[in-house]
């Protein structure tokens, strides 16, 4: 018996939109711009506009490159982001050599302990929720090094702001690896439920409880550009919610992020 399935449409192209961006550097192979949270890095099936790719096809108009974003970050991630203007450069910038360092701030619930350490697991699909990553032991290796920069204190103690570069890539690793351990992300959807035991400081808990997206921020990016001299790194100023966040909290962060 043989049965005849409907060819599958092909996807759209993805089209330019007008859209301010804020851009950080710009050379002959590649820009570097700063995502807000809320905005989708790249369509999907389910969204094919209003994404970051297509404000940057709008950028690129009839200049002759096409945008290929280097790595993304989820919709509610803020952060930097590095879009290559060609096939070339895109290949170059996801090479070995291109050795990017990419570190993170997150305002979680709790205090890590040690306040440095490394955080390494299997990742892998939750088979009951696809859209979720959990550990399994048939996961991908992962791993992520983690610093405690500063935390709340007296009544608004049980927050903290954690520094954490990426040695993997892992679809949500971040988040993934810290509610393991405990210390789950300020208004994470999906894998950081807030302590049942409220903050004695009832407008920080009211800050934290109510922090509309996840507090994580990709703050600063280190590489190695193609036919470059020397490593370009990036920072990304604390974007104002997680600001108001961490005064709401007391937390004052180290000089150099507050910039």
């Amino acid at each position: 018996m043989e049965v005849a399935a409907a060819a599958r449409a092909p996807r759209p192209e993805p089209v330019p939109e007008r859209r301010a961006l804020e851009i950080l550097y710009e050379d002959d192979d590649l820009l570097v711009v700063v995502k807000p949270a809320g905005l989708v890095a790249h369509p999907t099936a389910r969204q094919r506009d209003g994404t970051l790719l297509n404000a940057l096809l709008w950028r690129a108009g009839t200049a002759g490159w096409t945008p290929r974003l280097v790595q993304r970050l989820d919709r509610d991630t803020s952060g930097v982001l590095v879009a290559a203007k060609s096939a070339a450069a895109h290949a170059a910038l996801q090479s070995p050599a291109a050795a990017f360092e990419k570190d993170y701030l997150a305002v979680v619930w709790g205090r890590p302990v040690p306040p440095r350490g490394r955080l390494e697991s299997a990742l892998g699909r939750d088979p009951l929720d696809r859209r979720r990553m959990m550990v399994r032991t048939s996961g991908a290796p992962s791993s992520t090094e983690y610093e405690r920069l500063a935390r709340s204190r007296g009544e608004a103690a049980g927050l903290s702001l954690v520094r954490c570069r990426l040695g993997t890539g892992r679809t949500h690793q971040i988040r993934v690896h810290l509610a393991e351990r405990g210390w789950p992300i300020v208004g994470d959807p999906v894998y950081g439920a807030p302590p049942r035991r409220r903050l004695a400081d009832a407008a920080a808990d009211r800050a934290a409880r109510g922090f509309p997206r996840q507090a994580l921020h990709a703050w600063r990016l280190a590489f190695q550009p193609p036919g470059a001299q020397g490593r370009l790194t990036f920072e990304a100023r604390l974007p104002d919610d997680i600001a108001r966040l961490l005064d709401a909290a007391g937390i004052r962060p180290p000089a150099p992020l507050g910039g």
